[in-house]
């Protein structure tokens, strides 16, 4: 079982930055996949980004390829997204995800989940 709490999320205006944290319970986070989705109101699901066990491979949503930037430390068990150049579009309840076997964009893929962190951004 793997227990994921997101923190970081916020307001701030367009062009500013955020960072999220994911922090894992459990001993096997170092051999989950883990990624990043995000809903906005009325809107479906989307994938964000996502990053291998080890963290040497990482995918990206053309939509955020360039600005946000996925990264994982397993000594820590924290997983993050660094948001940055944020557009009001952005603006979502962030949640991540973990998985074995490979990274995927799909969230039905994912086994574990957490409760989201909302980011709302400015125009």
């Amino acid at each position: 079982q793997v227990k994921l709490v997101e923190s970081g999320g916020g307001l701030v205006q367009a062009g500013g930055s955020l960072r999220l944290s994911c922090a894992a319970s459990g001993r096997t986070f170092s051999s989950y996949d883990m990624g990043w989705f995000r809903q906005a109101p009325g809107k479906e699901r989307e994938f964000v980004a996502a990053i291998s066990w080890i963290g040497d491979s990482t995918y990206y949503a053309d939509s955020v390829k360039g600005r946000f930037t996925i990264s994982r430390d397993n000594a820590k068990n924290t997983e993050y997204l660094q948001m940055n150049s944020l557009k009001p579009e952005d603006t979502a309840v962030y949640y991540c995800t973990a998985r074995r076997v490979a990274i995927t964009a799909v969230w039905g893929d994912y086994d574990y989940w957490g409760q989201g962190t909302q980011v709302t951004v400015s125009s």
